[in-house]
């Protein structure tokens, strides 16, 4: 195959791997209708169609799949190779991806990430807040944030904060004609603001422990998120009880804005973690991102 048509595949992989022509072409900062006119004419040059569009999905053919599995990996590993080149020289460069969910982005990644792009200008950093469990293997990331307990156990770990405590909260206006809850069964009976998880599409159970003992609290209310900071708004404007971590809710309780509620069903996660997949040889790149965003306390 003429060395021409590798750029072209580069193309097809992003398409392949979105499965969506929308999702490539902003990734790759084309258009839609130039990344169509490049897999048809590479499809045109192999003889044979790679991708299956309908209006509503892209797809791989067994062609596609064929390419996507078996020649993804080569130039993945070359894209590797040449990074690892780059990294000889004197200043950290190249792109480092992160997905975590939005308040962790805010309060804890981007303050600590920040000062590094002014120090090394050839440093990228691709942030996503996505609260989904994330396979970045197979996205392409080369960083994930998460509690402790949920890194799986072929990553390797790095503490990003102490160990966060939780807290149920509630608006002084929430309790203008209600009692303040003292136990599971009246905590199930008040107006609780619901997590929706973006892998299951299942409501998040409040994770309570109480004497030693952990219980799943499915609590019920009038409205349901899929963002943390959503869910505070909802909590400060008086519409019901939240769940959520310290770190979150400190500041508003302590200024009087949210109260705390049954702390001593309130449990205590290990605390957020970097992960990344071991790799015998890490960029420049990511050292200096991953030594940046470390626990230093």
């Amino acid at each position: 195959m003429a060395r021409d048509n590798i750029n072209d595949i580069l193309v097809f992989l992003a398409v392949a791997r979105e499965r969506s022509f929308t999702r490539a072409a902003a990734k790759l900062g084309m258009t839609q209708s130039a990344l169509s006119h490049i897999i048809r004419g590479l499809e045109s040059r192999l003889g044979v169609r790679l991708l299956t569009r309908t209006t509503r999905s892209v797809s791989p053919t067994e062609a596609g799949e064929r390419l996507l599995q078996n020649v993804g990996p080569r130039l993945d590993e070359i894209e590797a190779e040449i990074a690892a080149v780059s990294d000889m020289g004197d200043k950290p460069a190249g792109t480092v991806r992160i997905t975590a969910i939005d308040h962790v982005v805010d309060t804890i990644l981007w303050p600590r990430i920040a000062p590094l792009l002014a120090q090394y200008p050839d440093l990228q950093v691709e942030i996503s807040s996505d609260y989904r469990m994330v396979d970045i293997a197979a996205e392409r990331y080369d960083i994930g944030v998460r509690f402790g307990d949920q890194v799986e156990k072929d990553m390797i770990a790095v503490r990003l904060t102490a160990d966060e405590p939780m807290m149920i909260v509630g608006a002084p206006a929430y309790f203008e004609w209600r009692q303040q809850p003292a136990s599971l069964q009246e905590l199930l009976k008040h107006n609780c603001i619901n997590l929706r998880l973006a892998s299951s599409g299942g409501l998040y159970a409040w994770e309570l422990k109480h004497a030693g003992r952990e219980v799943e609290a499915r609590v019920r209310g009038q409205t349901v998120f899929t963002s943390a900071y959503a869910i505070l708004n909802a909590a400060l404007s008086g519409v019901g009880l939240a769940f959520l971590p310290a770190s979150l809710v400190g500041p508003h309780v302590r200024e009087g804005r949210l109260l705390s509620l049954m702390p001593d069903w309130c449990p205590t996660f290990p605390g957020l973690h970097a992960y990344y997949p071991s790799r015998r040889n890490t960029s420049r790149a990511l050292a200096v991102v991953i030594d940046a965003i470390r626990h230093k306390g």
